[in-house]
């Protein structure tokens, strides 16, 4: 799952508005004055991006960083995300920029969540990894839980994983947090929407076949 993080100049990148990747409309501020719409007095300090998608404003300084809204590199959850997870996730990617090992920290916690909506316990992360992995858990999503739990670990208890000094590992995390959303949660769910399509009786013949 590619993100492209908002850049000054860009044509395109995932909008921090809306969180799609969509393309960017340039324009530099003016000023109207006395009232008249044909005086115009440019703000060379102060550029606009307006998303193609979602027709929302982002603002960036004359030292092309943006200002608003909220700057953050790390990608926003994808839509559904458990809300507790989502709560953890973006209380994370508001401070990753200030301390990756408490964001990483964080996303620990929120893979604890993640474990509990696919159904398991969530005390104890390890042992929730290892059922999920004998219910048929894919191999990839297992790695991708396991990286969290052991980064984030290392965020709690100083290891062998310095993240502060490796910012892009805590980067990388977000990343895979979706991922496991998409997998686990996102790709079932439009599935089992495409099959309730299919006619009754063919629904019926699948489930007669398989039983």
């Amino acid at each position: 799952m590619e993100y492209t993080a908002p850049e000054f100049g860009l044509d395109a990148f995932d909008c921090p508005q809306c969180g799609a990747f969509a393309h960017q409309i340039w324009k530099h501020c003016v000023l109207a004055t006395n009232g008249d719409s044909n005086d115009f007095i440019s703000i060379e300090n102060l550029s606009v991006s307006l998303c193609g998608r979602c027709k929302e404003f982002s603002y960036w300084n004359k030292v092309r960083e943006m200002i608003y809204p909220s700057k953050s590199i790390a990608p926003l959850p994808t839509i559904d995300m458990p809300e507790d997870v989502s709560k953890d996730y973006n209380e994370a990617r508001s401070i990753f920029e200030k301390s990756p090992r408490a964001s990483a920290a964080l996303l620990r916690l929120a893979i604890q969540k993640i474990c509990v909506a696919l159904g398991e316990k969530g005390k104890n992360i390890n042992d929730d990894i290892a059922i999920l992995v004998t219910k048929g858990l894919p191999t990839s999503i297992q790695k991708a839980l396991d990286i969290v739990r052991v980064v984030g670990n290392n965020a709690v208890h100083p290891g062998e994983i310095n993240i502060d000094d490796n910012p892009s590992i805590a980067l990388s995390l977000f990343k895979l947090l979706n991922l496991i959303v998409d997998t686990m949660i996102t790709q079932p769910k439009e599935i089992n929407e495409l099959f309730d399509f299919l006619p009754e009786g063919a629904r019926r013949s699948i489930e007669r076949r398989d039983s």
